[in-house]
């Protein structure tokens, strides 16, 4: 029996530091079902990602920073994939093991639309979001799940599916949630897939942890425009999540040394969905730079577009 076709699609920028061992450990993959490809989307990479890449057989397209969303970005990785059935990771995860992929997939065959899979921290995560990952992603799988929670960090998505509704390309985060919700109100189906585990690897500065909430939040008012965070709310979220993440470090032993970190995160995470839950959903666009490309200063993003569109206007 000829097997299905997965492509494994991978938007990177400036990935080197895990991207061999996620590429490593998707050639390991076992599967009776299927073949991979992997696939990906570079924004502009200046680190030896694109050489990883090409030692690893990776199918490579491109997009240009100023034309970057997480949406176009996916919508250009999954009409160059060949494959029957995608799959999204972010550059910065680790599939758990060697049946990742057979696992997220196998439910697209015949009872899903779109799956996701566990996250798990690892590394340099910081310890609230790993209280997040276990409360988002728990040890039992949902096959179909309520609601339209889903998360492109670890997901897969049949083809045609994605060809009937692809993925908003103006959102400035959450384009797997606006999906999921689409194919839903369509009768379709999500699933959450608990052996179909990566370790999701941030290590991100405090003030990058604000802006990731910040442009989660404006997305979210298209997702959910009923919900709203007020001062209130905001004080009241940071109080609480610290004073849980307080008392399951006690109870790990590791209060002194995590005790910082929790206070710098919860406070982050929540003004940051306070501040984008107040902002304008129309961005300008080195609003959306700073929101696409945090890791990078804002001086040098927004020299390198003024750069772009200058040269861009002498060729006119």
């Amino acid at each position: 029996m000829n097997k299905l076709l997965v492509s494994v699609v991978i938007r990177t920028l400036n990935e080197e530091r895990y991207l061999e061992e996620l590429l490593s450990s998707i050639e390991n993959q076992e599967s009776d079902l299927f073949d991979i490809e992997v696939v990906l989307v570079d924004s502009g990479s200046t680190d030896s990602t694109l050489a990883i890449a090409k030692r690893y057989g990776c199918r490579i397209t491109f997009i240009q920073k100023e034309e970057f969303t997480f949406g176009r970005s996916l919508n250009i990785g999954c009409d160059f994939a060949n494959g029957d059935f995608l799959v999204f990771i972010s550059g910065h995860c680790i599939p758990c093991d060697k049946m990742w992929i057979e696992n997220l997939v196998k439910p697209l065959v015949d009872t899903c639309d779109y799956t996701y899979g566990r996250q798990l921290g690892r590394d340099t995560t910081k310890f609230s979001e790993r209280q997040l990952f276990l409360k988002y992603f728990p040890e039992a799988s949902s096959i179909p799940q309520e609601g339209f929670f889903c998360n492109n960090a670890n997901s897969a998505l049949r083809k045609d599916v994605w060809e009937k509704f692809k993925f908003d390309e103006q959102l400035t985060g959450c384009e797997d949630m606006y999906l999921a919700k689409e194919i839903v109100a369509q009768g379709g189906k999500i699933g959450y897939v608990a052996d179909a585990g990566v370790y999701h690897i941030h290590d991100e500065s405090w003030k990058n942890v604000r802006i990731r909430y910040e442009r989660e939040a404006i997305a979210l008012q298209k997702i959910m425009p009923q919900v709203h965070v007020s001062i209130y709310d905001m004080l009241k979220y940071i109080v609480v999540g610290i004073a849980k993440d307080v008392k399951i470090s006690f109870k790990q032993g590791v209060f002194l040394n995590e005790v910082y970190s929790i206070i710098r995160f919860r406070f982050a995470q929540y003004y940051g969905a306070y501040k984008g839950n107040h902002t304008n959903r129309k961005l300008s666009q080195q609003m959306k730079l700073k929101y696409f490309y945090p890791r990078v200063t804002d001086m040098k993003v927004t020299t390198e577009y003024k750069e772009v569109k200058g040269s861009e206007e002498c060729q006119k």
